[in-house]
């Protein structure tokens, strides 16, 4: 079995990013990352990509005039690589509808919370942590899935959860769920590259 072609977008310091890196060099990932769009020519994911040899490109709302530019220089620079799977690891923009029917099924994301809680348009970042500990929720962590047309709607890969403590911040909230992405986020790209992922309608079944 060939390995699989994976295209990365991040916006910030690419920690989700290096899981993948890791995996691939230790062999655990039957992958090879080539292509990782940076959203803003000051995301630390860019130096992790050079660090390691991996094609970057940087198509910004500065570089390209506009948003919708660089959606659109985004979709190019996707389909030119042709991915067997994408994955956005903390990337905060979006993706053109024409860029999720042209990857079915082959795009990942992972979000900072509970799916279907705290999640949706604006729900990102921070303000996805603020929203758990207002609410007065007891648990939190990370869901892994595949991306739809339908913000965080895509059928769910993988989930965990941490206790929300008393005396929890966003910040240490945070710091929790994203040790939690660091675990699953991996799991979910090697079983991908295993082609043990299968999607029946919202149901993922993996298989061992």
């Amino acid at each position: 079995m060939g390995k699989k072609r994976i295209a990365v977008l991040c916006s910030g310091g690419g920690t989700n990013f290096q899981t993948i890196i890791d995996g691939i060099k230790a062999g655990e990932i039957n992958g090879e990352i080539v292509l990782m769009i940076a959203s803003t020519k000051t995301a630390y994911a860019i130096e992790r990509a050079k660090e390691n040899g991996i094609p970057v490109k940087v198509i910004s709302k500065a570089k390209c005039g506009s948003l919708e530019n660089a959606y659109e220089k985004r979709h190019e620079a996707l389909v030119e690589c042709s991915p067997d799977l994408i994955v956005l690891a903390g990337y905060l923009g979006i993706l053109l509808p024409k860029t999720i029917q042209a990857f079915p099924n082959k795009i990942i994301n992972t979000h900072p919370a509970l799916i279907p809680s705290f999640c949706g348009p604006g729900m990102y970042g921070h303000h996805v942590h603020e929203a758990v500990l207002n609410y007065g929720a007891k648990v939190s962590g990370p869901t892994i899935h595949f991306v739809n047309e339908q913000v965080d709607g895509g059928p769910i890969i993988a989930q965990d959860c941490v206790p929300v403590l008393p005396d929890d911040t966003p910040d240490t909230l945070q710091k929790r769920v994203l040790k939690l992405e660091h675990v699953l986020l991996p799991m979910a790209v090697k079983k991908f590259c295993e082609d043990k992922i299968r999607v029946e309608g919202r149901k993922v079944i993996i298989d061992a």
